[in-house]
């Protein structure tokens, strides 16, 4: 079975046909069972249990759907900055608020970046309620951005390529990853990527899973590809370091304890999906 990242799935109904209707949109907002999503530094609130913290509705900017019948909200706040500082303020986040809380934070910093009309310079307003902006100069209409980016593991004899950045704890390695660039597909952008970073040749890419990452607003395309030689050449402007791992050092990471010398990325990351889905494949299974 394909596995399901951190911030994916179904969320709430988005409701996309009543966006065009903003009169209707408004009586949603008066509804009696209507909330508002509470804002705390920047991020949408959790309280103990992890679960999204709500309350009546005083500014209704954002529609992001229904739950059942019942209307949802977000006020236009200034979200929090990099990821790398929001990190661990999301680790108790539950699964099952994720998808929400990664569309509205991605939303809310797209209306804090895109206040003005990109082909005439004039200030935007909100509409379809609040997932697109309108010049009401030049008519022009603009919409939330997604970013896409491959993250993939390379793999060679039985190991598996990862890599690391001066910004992570110590022994933290994660997969390699990349921005897809104009002109160019999903394969190719792993190919190019594992070669720049790691002077490795690969091929056989396979998609495996994707997952939307608010930070801002990018879309991480999880992919597996097969190196066609284990000798890496570094690029140290991108990377710290790379190394092969095998099995039995990522599931001592993965598991823990005295005898681990990996630290995995964190349970919110695709990385620790994809390594947690080839670990629970058997030796030569993930073969095309």
């Amino acid at each position: 079975m394909r596995p399901e990242a951190f911030f994916s799935g179904p969320g709430l109904d988005r409701a996309d046909a009543l966006r065009a209707t903003p009169d209707r949109i408004a009586d949603l907002a008066n509804q009696a069972d209507a909330l508002e999503l509470v804002w705390r530094d920047g991020l949408p609130a959790m309280d103990d249990a992890g679960a999204l913290v709500w309350q009546e509705v005083g500014d209704p900017s954002l529609f992001l759907g229904l739950e059942g019948d019942s209307p949802r909200f977000s006020p236009l706040v200034e979200p929090a900055g990099a990821a790398f500082s929001v990190l661990p303020l999301i680790a108790q986040l539950d699964c099952g608020a994720a998808p929400l809380f990664a569309a509205a934070l991605s939303l809310t910093r797209w209306h804090s970046r895109h206040r003005f009309c990109a082909n005439c310079g004039h200030s935007t307003d909100i509409v379809r309620g609040g997932w697109s902006r309108s010049c009401s100069r030049c008519s022009a209409e603009h919409f939330p951005r997604v970013d896409p980016v491959v993250i993939m593991l390379v793999e060679h004899e039985g190991r598996v390529l990862l890599g690391r950045q001066p910004h992570y704890p110590p022994n933290r390695y994660s997969a390699l990853a990349g921005f897809v660039e104009v002109g160019e597909s999903i394969e190719d952008a792993v190919i190019r990527e594992v070669k720049e970073e790691a002077g490795v040749e690969v091929g056989d890419v396979r998609y495996i899973a994707s997952q939307p990452w608010p930070f801002p607003s990018s879309l991480m395309l999880g992919c597996h590809a097969w190196a066609q030689s284990g000798d890496l050449v570094i690029d140290t402007t991108e990377l710290e370091d790379a190394r092969w791992f095998t099995r039995d050092e990522l599931a001592r990471g993965i598991r823990g304890g005295e005898d681990a010398t990996f630290q995995p990325p964190p349970h919110t990351a695709i990385a620790r999906t994809l390594l947690e889905h080839w670990l629970g494949l058997e030796a030569g299974q993930s073969r095309p």
